[in-house]
């Protein structure tokens, strides 16, 4: 598996903070080339050329039109974190889902 970027975004990036680092973790624990960064949404367009994937909180549901119209001509994949994981900042299912939209 390439090297994966990955954007976490939530509302002011405190709680995607948390998720990313757990993230990290649980990919640092399987020997996994991911870096999870975590932003708000409104700096979602200044790293649309950095990453592959964009992980949005679950509580942001609402923008996903609007994402849509930043990510298209590009090759950056969204995905829509699911609560059952990100309420409890599991970072380990987390990058299961992340792992089983990717490849």
């Amino acid at each position: 598996m390439k090297k994966l970027n990955v954007l976490l975004v939530c509302g002011s990036g405190a709680s995607s903070g948390f998720m990313a680092a757990n993230m990290r973790k649980a990919a640092k624990e399987r020997e996994l080339d991911i870096t999870v960064n975590a932003r708000s949404e409104a700096e979602i367009e200044n790293y649309i050329d950095e990453i592959d994937v964009l992980m949005i909180g679950p509580h942001l549901a609402y923008l996903l039109d609007e994402i849509d119209e930043i990510l298209q001509g590009t090759d950056v994949k969204a995905i829509l974190m699911k609560s059952e994981y990100y309420a409890t900042l599991d970072g380990n299912k987390a990058l299961e889902h992340l792992l089983s939209t990717v490849q």
